[in-house]
């Protein structure tokens, strides 16, 4: 029997909508303690900026994936770009980046992007190893799960294994340069659009593996040109082969829980 996946899009600092979400799919319970049991359940990353509480997102999930591995389930993340924003705010501040295209900072870049000074202060040790860790891409349930909806991911290896090597070197390294690109290349999207997405999402699956790609970043309302609060599902687009799950839950949408593989209702 197949082990029930859950795939969970962009939180934004929304920790308790998060947990309302969890504890309707019956993932967790009234003290938004694991009681998915054998579950597996993936988050894709942008854990923090633009809500109230992005620490708080990423403690109730360590908490789970500790609570979920003794009950004989799993709970794991990716790296979102706001993660490697965090990060590099944390590391870099405005320490300025080599650029030829005018002033660059993590700092600037945090402070368009949503940051709040609040995640910065609680950052501990134990988040800052924890999320460095992470991986960027992943399979599960034969899915292709990353975060950002670009190709990008590519100029890291030729494999899942050889692109969260890389990239986990360049997040236990201090090149400032190098933290950039990461950044840089993960807020670029949309590889999976027009006439062409089929076949641009079909070979970068025949590259990495997996039956269908699952991705966060870009929100379903910008893909489909309506509000946010008309979002009720994922995005299934590209032949079939790319899913959107990113509900826009800082802009009012909902925080999509989505079992996996997802077929859309007739």
């Amino acid at each position: 029997m197949d082990v029930p996946t859950y795939v969970v899009g962009d939180v934004h600092g929304h920790r308790d909508e998060l947990a309302d979400a969890l504890r309707d799919s019956k993932l967790v319970d009234e003290h938004d303690d694991w009681c998915g049991e054998d579950a597996h359940l993936w988050f894709l990353g942008d854990f923090v900026d633009r809500g109230p509480d992005g620490v708080g997102a990423i403690d109730l999930v360590m908490r789970l994936q500790e609570q979920a591995a003794e009950a004989g389930g799993a709970v794991q993340a990716l790296l979102g770009n706001h993660e490697i924003l965090l990060l590099g705010m944390y590391h870099f501040g405005d320490t300025e980046v080599p650029s030829d295209f005018g002033p660059r900072s993590f700092a600037r870049s945090w402070e368009i992007n949503g940051g709040l000074l609040a995640d910065q202060d609680a950052l501990t040790d134990d988040h800052i190893e924890w999320l460095s860790t992470r991986p960027l891409v992943a399979h599960a349930a034969n899915h292709l799960l990353m975060h950002s909806d670009t190709l990008e991911y590519l100029e890291w290896g030729d494999s899942a294994e050889e692109i969260n090597e890389t990239a986990q070197e360049i997040l236990a390294g201090n090149d400032l340069a190098a933290w950039w690109d990461v950044w840089r290349r993960m807020t670029t999207r949309y590889a999976f659009r027009g006439p062409n997405g089929a076949e641009v999402a079909a070979g970068l699956l025949d590259r990495l593996g997996g039956e269908r790609i699952v991705h966060g970043h870009s929100v379903i309302a910008d893909q489909l040109g309506i509000h946010p609060t008309q979002i009720e599902a994922p995005y299934l687009y590209a032949g079939g082969k790319a899913l959107g799950i990113d509900g826009g839950l800082f802009a009012g949408g909902p925080c999509l829980v989505v079992q996996l593989p997802w077929e859309p209702e007739d």
